[in-house]
């Protein structure tokens, strides 16, 4: 396959898979006139990395995870701890952006949102953190 083609049932965009080259994620064959030659299991690799990073996944994480793919003596339990690491840096982000819902949620019904230039979301944003 050549790279559209991997493209289009991937269902990532060109520029992603020639990135996921560049930094060793991949590596398709080359034909005799330099063209990227994508077999099945670079396809395959190609839907694990767009499945792993629509879940969130940094990119060191797919690498370890294709790694741990990779490995048929793996054990389970370590990548399931990739998975729960991952887990809770997804759950304290969730606790931030409550928080910070929260924070926005006080200036905005602090505010009369009227013609008055006395704007108390500015004052909140220029307030020194406690």
């Amino acid at each position: 396959m050549n790279i559209g083609q991997v493209a289009e049932q991937a269902g990532l965009p060109a520029k992603t898979i020639r990135y996921y080259e560049d930094i060793n994620l991949i590596s398709p064959l080359r034909d005799g006139n330099g063209y990227r030659v994508f077999r099945d299991s670079d396809l395959h690799k190609l839907v694990f990395l767009s499945r792993a990073r629509s879940l969130g996944f940094s990119i060191e994480e797919c690498r370890t995870l294709l790694a741990l793919y990779g490995d048929k003596d793996r054990a389970s339990g370590d990548v399931k701890a990739v998975a729960q690491q991952h887990l809770h840096q997804i759950e304290a982000k969730i606790l931030e952006l409550q928080a910070m819902r929260g924070t926005l949620s006080e200036l905005i019904n602090g505010c009369a949102g009227d013609h008055r230039p006395d704007c108390p979301i500015l004052k909140g944003l220029a307030a020194p953190l406690a």
